[in-house]
C-alpha cells in the first residue's frame, strides 16, 4: 500500500514538472491583456483602493485541462474569475482588474505584465487542475516569491474552508506568471477537473459563488492585517 501510493505521488509530482515546462513554453506566445479597471493608478494612489488583478487561466486557443464532462477548465476559471471581480467592486477597498472577460488568449508574460505596469497589490491566478488518476483530488495554492507567502497562506485558509476539498498544501513553484509578476502573486489550483465529484462542484454556481467570496475573505484579511 505505501509503495503504491509512493508510485502515485511519483507519478503527480512527474506530471506536475510536465505541466510546469509546457506552461513556460507558451509563455513566449503573446496576446493583449484587457484593462477592464475603471481607474488609473494615480487616481488609485490618492483614494487607497487595493488594486487586484484577478486572472483567468488559458483562453481562446488554449483550453486548459478538459474535464470528466468534457468541459474546459477556460470556461471555469472565466466563470470564476468574473464572479471574484463583481464582488471585489462592491468593496470600497478594492479596484479589480481582469486579464481577460471573454474566451481569449492572453500569453503567460503579457499577464504578469499588466500587474506590473498597474502596480498591482495582488495578482491572483484562478486555474483547475488536472490529473491521469481520477481519485487525485484536492486544493493547491502557489507563490513564487518570498514576498507572496503571506498572500498565498491567506487566501488558501479561506479557500481550504469554502471549497471543501482536501488540502494539498502551499507550495513554492515556478510558474511563469509568478515568475515573471513584480507584485505580490499567488496561482490557485481550486481543485481537480479530473476527479468527477470535485468537478461536479466546481461548475455549480453555487460552489463558484462561496470560492469567489473565500478569494475576497482572504484578500480583506490580508489587506486589514498587512504592516
Amino acid at each position: 500500500m505505501i509503495l503504491v501510493l509512493g508510485l502515485a505521488l511519483s507519478g503527480y509530482a512527474l506530471f506536475s514538472s510536465l505541466i510546469s515546462a509546457s506552461r513556460e513554453l507558451s509563455a513566449s506566445e503573446t496576446g493583449t491583456p484587457q484593462l477592464t479597471g475603471k481607474k488609473d493608478e494615480q487616481a488609485r494612489k490618492s483614494d487607497g483602493r487595493h488594486i487586484i488583478v484577478i486572472d483567468a487561466g488559458h483562453g481562446g486557443k488554449d483550453p486548459g485541462a478538459e474535464g470528466v464532462s468534457g468541459k474546459y477548465e477556460r470556461a471555469y476559471t472565466l466563470s470564476l474569475t468574473m464572479k471574484i471581480a463583481a464582488l471585489l467592486d462592491q468593496e470600497p477597498m478594492f479596484e479589480p482588474h481582469m486579464t481577460r472577460t471573454d474566451d481569449t488568449f492572453i500569453g503567460l508574460t503579457d499577464r504578469a505584465r499588466m500587474a506590473n505596469e498597474l502596480h498591482a497589490d495582488a495578482f491572483i491566478s484562478v486555474h483547475g487542475n488536472t490529473f491521469p488518476d481520477p481519485d487525485i483530488a484536492g486544493t493547491e495554492s502557489y507563490y513564487y516569491a518570498d514576498d507572496s507567502i503571506r498572500l498565498a497562506n491567506t487566501i488558501h485558509q479561506q479557500l481550504i474552508q469554502a471549497a471543501g476539498f482536501k488540502d494539498r498544501g502551499v507550495k513554492m513553484e515556478g510558474w511563469w506568471v509568478l515568475k515573471k509578476s513584480e507584485v505580490p502573486a499567488i496561482l490557485l489550483e481550486i481543485g481537480f477537473l479530473t476527479n468527477r465529484d470535485e468537478e461536479a462542484a466546481m461548475l455549480s454556481d453555487a460552489h463558484q459563488s462561496k470560492v469567489a467570496q473565500a478569494i475576497v475573505d482572504g484578500l480583506k484579511q490580508y489587506f486589514s492585517t498587512k504592516k
